[in-house]
């Protein structure tokens, strides 16, 4: 019976969210739905989300191109920041891959703690996930649009 309790307890104050999927944190995301005036219209935190998705291609196109001039330092550097700006909207697989990148174009390992001085296995696991977070961008990209569709 607690469990129920704390069910009911965390859906409180809930602006009535459709399943998100387990790529978004829904009590971040929600407290960019809770600046919009209306409800309805949701102008203010739809033109954050697809201004994000604007940065987030821009960046992905830049990623591309670093990683064929092999240069970590701009990998590291696109990587932290599409992790913050996905961070804002609680998109945790993008920010989680995004963080990997960073570290990696750091020469570290993809938590960050340990060194790996091979350049060429930090570009090779940056361009294994340089496809994942672009899979995982795709995927909150159709579950947001469709959410402002609705």
């Amino acid at each position: 019976m607690p469990e129920r309790d704390a069910e009911d307890r965390s859906e409180e104050g809930s602006v009535g969210l459709p399943d998100l999927g387990d790529s978004i944190d829904a009590l971040t995301f929600e407290q960019i739905l809770e600046m919009d005036d209306e409800e309805d219209e949701r102008e203010f935190s739809k033109s954050i989300v697809f201004g994000f998705f604007e940065q987030a291609e821009q960046t992905f196109e830049k990623m591309d191109n670093a990683l064929k001039e092999k240069d970590l330092a701009e990998l590291s550097s696109l990587g932290h920041f599409l992790k913050g700006s996905s961070a804002t909207l609680g998109l945790t697989k993008v920010k989680d891959s995004c963080e990997k990148i960073q570290h990696y174009g750091q020469k570290r390992d993809e938590a960050g703690t340990a060194e790996m001085p091979d350049e060429d296995e930090c570009l090779k696991k940056i361009e294994e996930t340089l496809v994942s977070v672009k899979e995982e961008y795709a995927e909150v990209e159709k579950v947001l649009r469709r959410f402002y569709a609705a």
